[in-house]
């Protein structure tokens, strides 16, 4: 069964603070359900900054058993490369995230998902071709910048062993969009 709670908190804070913070607590829910109730908490100051912003993707760690020595060897320089990209947020993108924000499509499932006091954790699984996935988020974000460490393990099927990556997301507003961008 679903529970869901959805606030805006003022716990010990500075009066200028008080509010600023969505806390959304979900269990058992739809990536659309969770979506939704981040939109609810942070409607009328936004989840983050509208603006241009530039995250890295970082790689840590893939294992993939059985795997062929040249193979793994190549995996491994691909795992130690990161990846940047910069994107613009409007103001309304600010305030309603897209669904799959966190990620996830109609396939997954939060089991739980918790996002109060600047931090944000939450785990998934989701059922794709004929196996399961199962993603753990753990992360800090502010209105100009998050972190997201992320593991996710797939089953290998048929009694495979399963397949485990370790990432990290960084993201950081750097500034204004200029209408340039693509």
């Amino acid at each position: 069964m679903r529970t869901r709670t959805v606030l805006l908190l003022c716990l010990s804070a500075p009066v200028a603070a008080c509010g600023s913070k969505p806390v959304v607590k979900e269990t058992n829910a739809s990536v659309e359900q969770v979506t939704e109730s981040v939109r609810e908490a942070s409607k009328d100051e936004g989840l983050v900054s509208p603006g241009k912003w530039r995250s890295t993707v970082t790689i840590e760690q893939m294992a993939i058993p059985g795997m062929p020595a040249a193979a793994a060897e190549e995996m491994k320089r691909m795992v130690a490369q990161t990846h940047t990209a910069e994107t613009c947020l409007t103001p309304e993108e600010a305030r309603q995230p897209k669904g799959g924000f966190f990620g996830g499509n109609d396939q997954c499932r939060y089991d739980h998902f918790t996002m109060s006091g600047g931090k944000i954790d939450a785990q998934m699984h989701c059922e794709q071709a004929g196996g399961t996935q199962v993603m753990a988020m753990t992360g800090t974000y502010s209105a100009d910048a998050y972190t997201m460490r992320m593991k996710s393990t797939m089953d290998g099927g048929a009694g495979g062993e399963p397949i485990a990556m370790q990432m990290k997301v960084e993201a950081q507003r750097i500034g204004d969009c200029t209408g340039k961008e693509s």
